[in-house]
């Protein structure tokens, strides 16, 4: 198979994974937050807001915004990073229809509340739940649902302020309009809509990151075994894995002795103890959590790095010589 079928095949399954978390979204928003008027960050959060106040079907105003934010970043952002978007927010307005026409409606034609009257933050926790994991089942297939994400990608690519205090700021805003808003009844029902929409922020942050640093989690493993070069070898044939041996030496025995180490995604671990315990059972493995691994095949290195000063500037910054009429502490 080509590099270029293994492309294609790849990009395939991101948009197939990246349906699923639009579907998971889609239906965790419709039916346990939609019915209950909770409030979301994002443009989601916009156009239910509008939906509350209006009864404007919110699938359109999504879609709306979304159209206006992708032309205006197009330019500043290219087609690579807004395609998928594209693809994800149309795909997540015809599914927000969808979902709310196949959702039972009651006598005055609102949305059936699943979990009946007063459920409004168990409603919110299994809602949130359910979008923030779809979120980070998106964003880890190179997607994004747009709205807000645009308009914080554009923000970071002209000045260094990172895409989450962006998108904390903005939806800070989105619920925090909920208050100026009469239709929502008097302020202490208003304050009562901003809670649960900062509660919203909180669960769904809290799953994206859950969901995230879940697949991101790497370990290392040092594997004591007098097959170690079997095991070395079924692990770079079979795993297309890098494995670096070390020196050893033992301290009871005085034997040497050679140490692999391996570090891999926590998801290949069973696929590892599964080789080494068909080549050797009695050898002695130690797995340990790393906080981060940063290179090739892991998580690239994201800092910046302060240029070089020139020589003059260099000159010039440095400290000059006290002279004899320089005054000394103690003098």
């Amino acid at each position: 198979m080509t590099i270029n079928h293994k492309l294609i095949i790849k990009e395939v399954e991101d948009y197939v994974i990246i349906t699923l978390g639009l579907i998971l979204y889609a239906f965790g928003f419709t039916v346990f937050l939609l019915p209950y008027e909770i409030v979301t960050g994002g443009v989601t959060g916009i156009s239910a807001i509008i939906f509350y106040a209006t009864g404007f079907p919110l699938q359109y105003t999504y879609f709306g915004i979304n159209v206006i934010l992708g032309i205006l970043a197009l330019h500043i952002l290219g087609w690579k990073f807004l395609s998928k978007t594209i693809y994800a927010f149309t795909m997540l307005s015809f599914l927000l229809g969808l979902f709310q026409s196949l959702m039972p409606v009651d006598e005055s034609g609102h949305i059936v509340k699943i979990l009946g009257e007063g459920q409004n933050f168990m409603s919110l926790i299994i809602g949130c739940t359910m979008t923030g994991s779809a979120l980070g089942i998106v964003f880890l297939n190179n997607g994004s649902t747009g709205g807000t994400d645009i308009i914080a990608a554009s923000v970071n690519k002209y000045r260094d302020v990172s895409l989450g205090t962006v998108l904390t700021f903005l939806d800070l805003i989105i619920i925090g309009s909920c208050l100026l808003i009469p239709q929502f009844g008097d302020m202490i029902q208003r304050a009562h809509m901003v809670v649960f929409g900062l509660c919203t922020m909180v669960i769904e942050n809290f799953m994206l990151d859950f969901i995230m640093n879940r697949q991101r989690q790497s370990v290392q493993f040092l594997i004591f075994s007098a097959k170690w070069q079997e095991i070395a070898n079924a692990i770079g044939t079979q795993m297309n894995h890098g494995v670096t041996i070390l020196d050893g030496h033992g301290w009871y025995t005085g034997n040497e002795r050679k140490v692999l180490c391996i570090l891999a995604k926590k998801r290949e671990s069973v696929t590892i103890f599964r080789l080494i315990k068909m080549i050797d059972p009695q050898a002695f493995v130690s797995q340990s959590a790393v906080i981060g691994v940063f290179g090739e095949g892991f998580d690239q290195i994201k800092v910046k790095i302060k240029e070089q000063k020139d020589e003059n500037s260099l000159r010039n910054e440095q400290p000059t010589q006290a002279t004899g009429d320089s005054p000394h502490p103690g003098q």
